[in-house]
């Protein structure tokens, strides 16, 4: 098959709505390697931190800053991603971070309502122009915590976001948008994906499924974007990209990431 390439309509649809999904970004093939990666990368397992919420359910997340030459990083800088987020962005993007989101069956815990920008703003980016790619590596759905969007949501620019027990979005604000804006529940099939604006509102629900709901995330920021001070994040560097085909061809090769170990709600 062939991979995705972002038509016209798909990019307006993302300047309107603040996100677009598309179905089969990744293929079985590419996707059964990446679910097998998941499955033994030990690192990753250990590296993975719980973040609870409100209710006291458990989220897991293991973030890191490179891109390298094994497969988490070809699927970062495979051209159908990267070329996309070229598009979005209006030019030259590079690599700010990957990151695994695990929600165990039944006690995974929910995200709040949040903008990416909320914190990526105080890592040092005047402008909101970074986005993100969620990869479901296992299908999510409303029972078992799919990502929720406020449709538009990301035309309202940045919101205050405030440290409770996650880093949430001023819900005053929220709430009034809810009355305004649709609430999409943006359930996909394993290796769909969602490209989506870092000021568009989203959230997702606990995990309360026999199922597990791992997403694959690989996030992006604008090279004219780059931080005026290093907090968290990386400045510029140039993004090398790979065919498409470097997936299969490199197959399960899993290197160990410079996981990173600070919570992703601190600054420092």
């Amino acid at each position: 098959m062939s991979a995705y390439r972002m038509s016209d309509d798909d990019f307006k649809n993302y300047s309107e709505d603040g996100f677009i999904i598309v179905r089969s970004l990744f293929d079985a093939g590419e996707m059964e390697l990446l679910r097998e990666a998941v499955q033994v990368d030990r690192d990753l397992a250990e590296a993975a931190y719980e973040v609870k919420d409100r209710e006291g359910g458990t989220a897991k997340i293991a973030l890191w800053q490179g891109a390298g030459d094994d497969l988490y990083g070809l699927v970062a800088r495979s051209h159908r991603i990267v070329d996309t987020m070229e598009r979005l962005l209006g030019g030259e993007v590079y690599h700010w971070h990957s990151k695994m989101t695990i929600k165990d069956p039944y006690t995974g815990g929910a995200w709040e309502w949040h903008q990416d920008y909320g914190y990526w703003y105080n890592y040092g980016c005047l402008y909101p122009y970074l986005a993100s790619c969620m990869i479901a590596v296992d299908r999510m759905t409303k029972e078992n915590g799919c990502l929720e969007v406020l449709k538009g949501s990301h035309h309202m620019g940045r919101l205050e976001h405030g440290v409770n027990v996650q880093l949430g979005a001023d819900m005053e604000r929220v709430e009034v948008a809810m009355k305004t804006l649709e609430r999409v529940h943006c359930e996909l099939e394993i290796g769909d994906g969602i490209f989506f604006h870092c000021n568009l509102l989203h959230s997702s629900g606990q995990n309360k499924s026999s199922q597990p709901r791992r997403a694959f995330l690989c996030c992006y920021n604008a090279a004219r974007n780059s931080p005026y001070k290093v907090v968290r994040h990386p400045q510029y560097s140039p993004l090398a990209k790979v065919p498409d085909s470097a997936i299969k061809a490199v197959g399960l090769k899993i290197a160990r990431q410079d996981f990173s170990k600070t919570s992703h709600y601190q600054l420092k």
